[in-house]
């Protein structure tokens, strides 16, 4: 319904207005909540848009006397649609036709910016309400000069299609009428759409970009170019954990284009004129290094995850009742260990980073997805003054989360403070799979108490490299519907670099929890769904505050995920798998149809319905959901990076198993239609999916998996498909 929205932030610091010098208005208005009140637009500069340096705003709105919107959006772009779906709310309460739109991509500003950030699938859940509230404002600004350019009440106006009118039968563009608005009082209260009323929200928008990425204009870090730029390639050293002893560059003297090499951190820099050129001439350097401990490969990994599960170094980040009493009382325990290995990104754009380093100024450019973070550490790594550098954001040839490590931003900033010259960093996809942050190892060991056929106890321990982000799982399902509930942590500490991978952690806890609910559902001799909906119906109604999820929410999809799947009703030869989970806000629940092909499993349908609360773009969105079912997948049954004494085995995708395109199940996706807020959808699709194919898996096969990646089964299939 229409809502009569009060803000909740200043309103000098929520909407700038200044009147362009050839006419029209700019509005300067904040993304998220957090803003600075003493935020000033920077008049001198406000006549030509492309020149603007986005000091003191999240975003700008400049509309121009020809009716043209332009939406200068802050947010990094990594693909999953944010500059196209944030412009798409403000242009909806501005009451402006789509096509009058331009969006363009902003630049850091270290100053006002309120989480300018791509990661965690939160922009639009964080960014909603502003951007609601800013389109209708301005709206409201626009009615208020044509009504008194009109006589007329504001009442009798109405904006549609960046047109106003009224009841008299006057009209006038947004344009026509932007400069006296912009002299106008900034409205306190405002009104917003009710959502059935959408007419922008909820239609399907093409990418803004996808012209310029269809025919191959610079977009992209790579296409970054400024004159005068030289080429870095680095030498890292092939071994985590190890020191640079020496290096001897003699063969590089007279090698073409050659500028500079160097050491800096631990790592040789080759600087060249071309990226050709600095990368073969790196490999003509001959260098020493050594290591003061030992040298991980994968079976030490293994077993230092295996002690942990064993041992008794936890963390408790959960505990409800007394698991210890429930197990004692069970009728029967249930325990199963899950395990995952380190996996890479495998971004289809390598890192890549361009920096020039002057007296004066630091200038930064190329795909991050966590600029502000990432300026503040070269800031420190050089010493220098924040408000000096000026950082630029390119589109992003895939993030996954590795772009929230600015580790190749440094890189590049370190080489040019060294030479004094613009230059460029690119990794290699060796470079790139050799030196990577990787999903951690990870083994999860779930145990189960059950007593009069109900899961009375309920723990889970987690045994990972290096983890740092516990608070992602002890309050999602099951917690809450369970009163003897458990989450205890341990982590193991290497030199192999490691992070947040797509949907991190719960990328894999996903397949293993909903693995052992299957588990637990066949020990208890129900069904399967039924066990999962039977523990909601116990949540419902809880009031536990840390509990995230929402058993109303998650139950309506899995019932209609069923109905829609046809689940527990497939033909002959279809064999069907079903998972439910919750991440990033969103409540997904999935069921993968599995054939038997060549003496191997299949999987060749997804149907995924999932609730996101109101969605923006539903053709962005369709496509994030694909994308994730797909990656989820792939990096399931074939994702794996072994190491031998602390170097990794696979540098390269002939030595790396990624899905084909021949390997791709249809994917039919259904929203659940509401008028709730939107929440995270770049990644709650990918954790369900491998749960759900490893129960379909089990289906066929009668082999339960309880490691990925899946394709090491495959002999096993066939044994024992060939033994029934």
């Amino acid at each position: 319904m229409m809502s009569n929205n009060k803000n909740s932030i200043d309103r000098r610091s929520f909407l700038k207005v200044s009147s362009l010098a050839g006419g029209g208005m700019l509005i300067g208005f904040n993304f998220f909540t957090a803003c600075k009140p003493d935020a000033k637009l920077p008049v001198k500069e406000i006549v030509d848009v492309s020149k603007l340096k986005f000091i003191n705003f999240n975003a700008f709105i400049k509309i121009a006397e020809n009716n043209i919107v332009s939406i200068i959006a802050p947010n990094p772009e990594i693909g999953q649609g944010v500059k196209t779906s944030m412009p798409m709310i403000i242009a909806e309460e501005l009451c402006v036709a789509w096509d009058q739109v331009r969006v363009v991509q902003g630049g850091l500003d270290t100053d006002v910016f309120d989480r300018q950030v791509a990661g965690g699938s939160q922009s639009i859940r964080h960014g909603w309400n502003a951007l609601r509230e800013t389109g209708a404002t301005v709206k409201h600004m626009l009615v208020n000069a044509a009504a008194k350019k009109w006589a007329v009440k504001p009442e009798t106006c109405k904006a549609a299609n960046g047109i106003i009118s009224n009841g008299k039968g006057d009209k006038i563009s947004f344009g026509k009428i932007a400069t006296e608005a912009a002299k106008m009082e900034v409205p306190k209260d405002v009104k917003l759409k009710d959502p059935k009323d959408f007419t922008i929200v909820g239609t399907d928008i093409g990418n803004v970009d996808i012209d310029e990425i269809i025919s191959g204009k610079p977009l992209f870090g790579l296409d970054y170019r400024k004159e005068g730029m030289l080429f870095a390639s680095v030498m890292r050293p092939p071994a985590f954990g190890q020191k640079l002893e020496s290096f001897d560059d003699s063969q590089l003297k007279n090698k073409s284009g050659v500028v500079d090499v160097f050491e800096f951190d631990n790592k040789i820099a080759v600087v060249a004129k071309t990226t050709w050129q600095a990368m073969r001439a790196k490999k003509d350097i001959k260098a020493k290094w050594k290591s003061d401990s030992r040298l991980e490969s994968t079976q030490d990994l293994d077993q230092e995850l295996n002690d942990l599960l064993e041992g008794n170094k936890y963390k408790t980040m959960r505990s409800d009742g007394d698991i210890k009493k429930a197990f004692a009382e069970a009728d029967q325990i249930l325990e199963r260990i899950y395990e995952a290995p380190v996996i890479p990104h495998n971004c289809l754009e390598p890192m890549n980073f361009f920096a020039e380093v002057t007296e004066d100024k630091i200038h930064l450019a190329g795909p991050i997805q966590t600029p502000a973070s990432t300026a503040n550490r070269i800031s420190k790594v050089l010493k220098r003054d924040l408000k000096d550098i000026k950082l630029d954001m390119t589109r992003m040839g895939g993030g996954f989360g590795r772009r929230l490590y600015g580790d190749f931003a440094v890189e590049a900033a370190r080489i040019s403070d060294k030479i004094r010259k613009p230059v460029m960093v690119v990794f290699s996809r060796e470079d790139d799979m050799e030196d990577g942050i990787y999903r951690p190892a990870t083994k999860y060991k779930f145990r189960a108490a059950i007593k009069n056929n109900k899961i009375t106890g309920y723990h889970l321990i987690e045994a990972a490299m290096n983890s740092n982000m516990y608070g992602l799982i002890p309050n999602f399902f099951p917690a809450g519907s369970i009163e003897n509930y458990q989450v205890d942590v341990a982590s193991y500490k290497s030199h192999i670099t490691t992070g947040a991978w797509r949907a991190p952690y719960t990328n894999f806890l996903a397949f293993a929890e909903q693995s052992f609910f299957d588990e637990l559902a066949e020990e208890m001799k129900i069904d399967k769904v039924q066990l999962r909906l039977d523990l909601l119906e116990k949540a419902k109604g809880n009031k536990d505050k840390r509990m995230q999820y929402s058993p109303e929410r998650m139950e309506k999809v899995i019932k209609t995920v069923v109905n829609k799947s046809g689940f527990g009703k497939s033909k002959p030869g279809i064999y069907q798998g079903f998972s439910a989970y919750y991440c990033h806000n969103t409540h997904v629940a999935e069921v993968a149809d599995v054939v038997i092909e060549s003496g191997v499993p299949i999987v060749k349908k997804v149907t995924c319905v999932i609730d996101c609360g109101i969605v923006v773009n539903p053709l962005g969105a369709k496509n994030q959901v694909e994308g994730g079912v797909i990656d989820g997948i792939g990096h399931a049954m074939y994702g794996e990076l072994k190491f031998d004494q602390g170097i990794p085995q696979s540098n390269n995708f002939d030595a790396y198993r990624l899905i084909r395109m021949n390997e791709t199940p249809v994917v039919e996706t259904q929203f659940i239609e509401n008028e709730i807020s939107p929440t995270g959808l770049g990644e709650p699709a990918l954790p369900p999916v491998s749960g759900a194919m490893a129960n379909a898996i089990k289906a066929a096969t009668g082999i339960r998996m309880t490691k990925q990646p899946f394709i090491q089964y495959h002999n096993v299939f066939e044994k024992e498909l060939n033994n029934s």
